[in-house]
């Protein structure tokens, strides 16, 4: 079989599912411009399936979204950066995001995903290819139950490495996890604001959770991305906004920002990313707080080296 063939069989075999919505075809140029140096800081790349096919084990099957399309987006946008995140679909195989990195002229870092037995020559070439973190799914609907066993080994692994670990979970969940996440080694980043029910507003008690988790270890720090999945009311997101906005108003130094292109497993509607742009005066009201979100803490966590240069 030539690769010409090969690449078609694997495209054929990992066709997207009937029901996966496609990213937006057209994004709005965003009339918010940010800081120069501005990064985004949760974003993901898909393939393409013929050159890097998806996980056998994956829970779907998305559209390919190449590295070349989100470093247009990114250019779209007028950001400077990105920190690319392994999503489920390529399991514990980071090739297409490392590929990405490679390719970036040195405008990416990432957050892997890595298996349980993994040794210190493939620690090693990640953190080569640009890997500052690795990322924990609780999620029980791209997880199944997360093999926290596995999470303890692979955290006291890289923990000597500087390696920070991202922590995605529904905000309900926290009470039980909250020991275990406590309990882990170094900086902890929370994903999409702990996923907080919108509908119970910010004094929900879950969110409350969220907030006492940050503001009692400063080891914390959160992502206040994803309007998107979050919202009852839909776009423009306004109901998502308090959340948002305390969190990057009560912990400055410790909130990251990110579109979360190309949007895995949406089903109510695809955000425009420009709209999600558009969003971040409302939650980071000052050019302070702005500069702090969008370049600041990430320039901080991923590219160390160059932070106050």
């Amino acid at each position: 079989m030539t690769a010409t063939e090969t690449g078609q069989a694997q495209t054929d075999v990992q066709r997207p599912d009937p029901d996966y919505m496609p990213f937006h075809a057209a994004p709005k140029r965003p009339d918010f411009v940010p800081p120069p140096g501005a990064v985004d800081a949760h974003c993901h790349v898909f393939g393409p399936a013929a050159r890097f096919p998806f996980a056998p084990t994956r829970k779907y099957t998305p559209v390919d979204a190449p590295a070349e399309t989100l470093f247009a987006l990114r250019d779209h946008l007028g950001f400077a950066r990105n920190v690319i995140v392994q999503a489920t679909c390529h399991g514990s195989d980071n090739s297409a995001m490392l590929d990405a990195i490679a390719r970036s002229d040195g405008r990416a870092r990432g957050v892997a995903v890595v298996a349980k037995d993994v040794d210190d020559a493939e620690l090693d070439r990640l953190h080569a290819g640009g890997v500052r973190g690795v990322r924990f799914n609780f999620l029980k609907r791209l997880v199944g139950n997360a093999p926290k066993d596995d999470y303890v080994r692979i955290a006291e692994r890289i923990a000597a490495r500087g390696w920070h670990i991202v922590v995605y979970f529904e905000s309900a969940e926290l009470a039980d996890l909250e020991p275990f996440i406590r309990a882990l080694p170094g900086t902890i980043v929370i994903d999409h604001m702990g996923r907080p029910e919108v509908a119970d507003g910010p004094e929900g008690a879950g969110f409350a959770r969220v907030l006492g988790l940050m503001a009692s270890d400063p080891r914390f720090w959160i992502k206040v991305s994803c309007p998107e999945r979050l919202t009852v009311a839909g776009p423009p997101y306004d109901d998502v906004v308090p959340f948002a906005r305390r969190l990057v108003e009560a912990f400055p130094d410790r909130v990251l920002w990110g579109t979360d292109w190309p949007h895995p497993n949406m089903t109510s509607h695809m955000p425009d990313d420009g709209l999600l742009v558009d969003r971040i005066p409302a939650i980071a009201p000052t050019e302070a707080l702005q500069r702090a979100l969008l370049i600041d803490n990430p320039m901080r966590l991923y590219w160390p080296e160059e932070a106050g240069a």
